[in-house]
């Protein structure tokens, strides 16, 4: 009886050793299946890691960065190529938050865009959200209201004039505007920018505010 235990014993010691031999087995072509699917998955892995093909001129990360340009349009427009025949304008200089708290746009910017907060499906950078900013805008092309006496652009620059709107007040105007025409003719001229009042030259009648780091403007009469 101890015998045939025995043998029993050997027995089914054996069919455990087939029975782990099979499971073994079977664990290899799952093992192998799943080197095979992670072989797979390397491969999707490395196509993923493949940069994505290059933008457009005119498009980036962030909407409307610097060097990038817009359409016509300064209530509705949109992000399009330099090399559109759509464009108009060129980024110059890019800002977050408001532009009455921010930094001043350079000297010679045509015109300021202003970017409302927007949370749409997809944007410039696929996280699905433009912040609120400001872009400082060139245009390509003549007309440049922002330069020097040419009576636009968002700010006062040397080389601007002015004239006077009550309650000490002045607006820019161009500097060749005839007030016979339908312009404002000029009354004065920014000559100089300093940081302080006193450093204006004795010629100076007329002080205006022009921001940066050179805030007060010298004008004379014309």
């Amino acid at each position: 009886m101890r015998g045939a235990r025995g043998a029993g014993a050997q027995r089914a010691g054996r069919a455990g050793v087939v029975c782990a031999s099979l499971m073994l087995v079977v664990t290899a072509v799952l093992m192998g299946c799943g080197q095979s699917s992670g072989g797979d998955g390397d491969g999707a892995r490395e196509s993923t890691a493949v940069p994505a093909p290059t933008r457009a001129s005119g498009y980036g990360t962030v909407f409307l960065g610097i060097d990038e340009c817009s359409s016509f349009g300064r209530e509705s427009f949109t992000e399009v190529p330099c090399t559109s025949e759509r464009a108009a304008a060129r980024v110059v200089a890019r800002h977050d938050g408001g532009a009455a708290g921010g930094p001043p746009c350079p000297a010679t910017t045509d015109f300021v865009l202003h970017i409302s907060e927007q949370k749409p499906s997809a944007d410039e950078d696929g996280d699905g959200a433009v912040p609120r900013g400001y872009a400082c805008m060139r245009n390509l092309e003549a007309p440049h209201p922002g330069d020097p006496g040419r009576g636009g652009g968002p700010r006062t620059i040397v080389g601007d004039c002015v004239y006077g709107a009550g309650a000490g007040e002045v607006r820019e105007t161009a500097c060749d505007a005839d007030g016979g025409r339908g312009g404002r003719a000029p009354e004065y001229r920014v000559t100089s920018a300093v940081e302080r009042r006193a450093d204006c030259p004795a010629s100076t009648r007329l002080y205006v505010r022009l921001g940066g780091p050179e805030p007060v403007g010298c004008a004379r009469p014309l």
